[in-house]
């Protein structure tokens, strides 16, 4: 039974199946995999295809040549995470870079912008190689198939939404500055309007070669050889990816970290994603205290979600990194034992708030959750990082490339400085919560550095406070890095008692981006929430009976006309 008085309503409404369901950020993209599963894919055959049709109708948000995590748990229970992330170029190194501040709000900047936009802010791509290898590996259709969905949309075109005419517009000044992306997303020189159909040729004859060629077109083909000649362009902007480094690229295969919360196991993936072990940090926190007692929304409630979260950023920030180059005390951080050292932290009361933490990941992304009928299931979350990415397209290809060199040092010397090879740290977190070995939700959401507490809130509401999972992915959001606290609006009420606590706090229009979600139990239960095109694709019913044509023991009666 969900609580009482929610100080919310919920805005969209869930959908149930046990046929299969799919979840994405954009109606299209759950059409895309529900076909795949209507087809006999699985979760993963749908998963990659809902994940490409993406690429088509979220174009500010994911592309093939972007980076992300998909979380698969199979039928059999075992879980993989493939760490499909981007990466510095062989080429790059810690002092690429011109630093313009040591100050905590400007420390991620760089002179000229030169890692936020245009080739020198290109990272080495991994999104095409981590959907093609988990494809290759775990599902079950012919590769061409799971393609097919994205080479219609972008062929025939599709309708824009509010949500890419607005993101178009918010860009279109740099847009502009590109030929090859203003010629994609602003044919008649402005930002579509929503409804206006949006035709992408180029890239559709890129996804037929990527039907025919898998991740080869990219990583060693000639879609490859586009990419590393734009990014040779530019002069002193030119970037460093090169087709040495698309082939050399590979996703690597991890072990979700699994931790508990009151008989729950909570799986995650490992460093260098942040979810897994914050999560698991803060959950083991919170195990202590009486959360639904306090009541959901209540300002020591609140209080508490601030503090526990202001505590995992700060370990985050000391510990964090690739653990290729940076060793990451999972165990020591993922303790019991641990949590009990962390909560002698939490305070009563607030002081000062300190200053902005150093650090930066953008909040355009897209999530996806998928399951199927026997007990497959992925969340996923993949980006191009800021909004369009590197706000350019290669010519003649239609493909958007990543800026994710935006999320590493420019400091020489640090944590996250740039070194060859080195993938940097990420906030995603595509979740999967366990009951006595059975699965009971998976999800995830994007934005940034506020994925992991949110989807920490998103758990929190289901198992403490008993929330339906409609209610639980659209509920309101707190988040901290231990500078002022930021509340969405329907938490608005509180801002005076959490100032008393304290806090200096700031209402925001949302924290964090939009969530979806499956439950799991007799039948499956889909969610999605209002801070994106989130919709829910449930496949119902099935197939007819094998005798429903013919008895077996009869022969088939011939038909007569009159």
């Amino acid at each position: 039974m969900s609580p009482p008085n929610l100080p919310f309503t919920c805005e969209k409404s869930p959908a149930s199946g046990a046929g299969g369901m799919v979840v994405t950020n954009h109606p299209l993209g759950s059409a895309a995999g529900f076909e795949i599963l209507a087809a006999g894919g699985n979760a993963v055959d749908a998963a990659v295809a809902s994940l490409l049709a993406l690429t088509v109708v979220e174009p500010m948000m994911v592309s093939i040549a972007g980076g992300g995590l998909s979380h698969l748990r199979m039928a059999d229970g075992t879980h993989v995470v493939i760490d499909a992330l981007s990466s510095a170029a062989a080429t790059m190194h810690p002092e690429i870079y011109e630093p313009v501040s040591d100050e905590p709000g400007r420390h991620m900047d760089a002179k000229g912008r030169r890692n936020i936009i245009g080739a020198s802010s290109v990272a080495v791509p991994g999104n095409l190689a981590g959907w093609c290898d988990m494809q290759a590996r775990y599902g079950e259709l012919p590769f061409a198939d799971i393609v097919e969905p994205a080479i219609r949309l972008a062929s025939r075109g599709f309708a824009v939404t509010h949500y890419l005419s607005g993101a178009i517009a918010e860009a279109a000044g740099e847009l502009s500055q590109d030929a090859e992306i203003a010629k994609i997303l602003m044919p008649g020189g402005a930002a579509p309007a929503p409804g206006d159909r949006l035709v992408m040729g180029d890239y559709a004859e890129s996804l037929r070669l990527i039907q025919r060629e898998g991740a080869a077109a990219l990583h060693g083909g000639a879609l490859g050889a586009a990419l590393a000649a734009r990014m040779s362009t530019g002069g002193e902007d030119a970037g460093w990816v090169t087709e040495a480094d698309l082939r050399a690229y590979l996703p690597i295969e991890r072990k979700p970290i699994i931790g508990t919360y009151r008989g729950f196991e909570i799986a995650g993936p490992p460093p260098p994603a942040s979810s897994g072990v914050h999560v698991t940090q803060m959950l083991n926190m919170l195990e202590a205290y009486d959360i639904q007692g306090m009541g959901f929304g209540s300002p020591a409630s609140l209080h508490l979600l601030a503090e526990v979260i202001r505590i995992a950023f700060a370990d985050r920030r000391a510990y964090s990194g690739d653990p290729a180059f940076v060793d990451v005390p999972v165990e020591r951080l993922t303790s019991k034992a641990y949590a009990e050292e962390c909560r002698a932290q939490i305070r009563q009361a607030a002081s000062l708030p300190a200053p902005r933490a150093a650090g930066y990941e953008s909040h355009d992304t897209t999530h996806l959750t998928v399951a199927d009928r026997d007990g497959n299931i992925v969340t996923a979350t993949h980006t191009i990082n800021g909004l369009f990415g590197a706000r350019l397209a290669v010519p003649g290809t239609g493909i958007i490339p990543n800026n994710y060199m935006s999320n590493f040092d420019p400091h020489p010397g640090n944590a996250l400085s740039v070194v060859p090879g080195k993938r940097v740290p990420t906030s995603m977190a595509p979740m999967i919560l366990m009951k006595d070995g059975a699965p009971v939700f998976a999800l995830g959401l994007p934005g940034g550095l506020r994925i992991f507490p949110s989807a920490m809130q998103t758990i929190v509401n289901l198992i403490d406070h008993k929330m339906s999972l409609q209610e639980a992915v659209e509920a309101p959001r707190i988040w901290t890095q231990g500078q002022e606290v930021e509340i969405e609006q329907a938490y608005a009420p509180q801002q005076e008692k959490l100032q008393e606590l304290g806090h200096e706090v700031r209402v925001m229009p949302h924290i964090g981006g939009g969530m979806n979600a499956i439950a799991f139990g007799e039948t499956m239960i889909g969610a999605a929430c209002w801070r994106a095109d989130g919709t829910v694709a449930a496949l119902g019913g099935g197939l007819a009976r094998p005798d429903v044509r013919f008895w077996p023991d009869k022969a088939p009666t011939k038909s007569t006309s009159t």
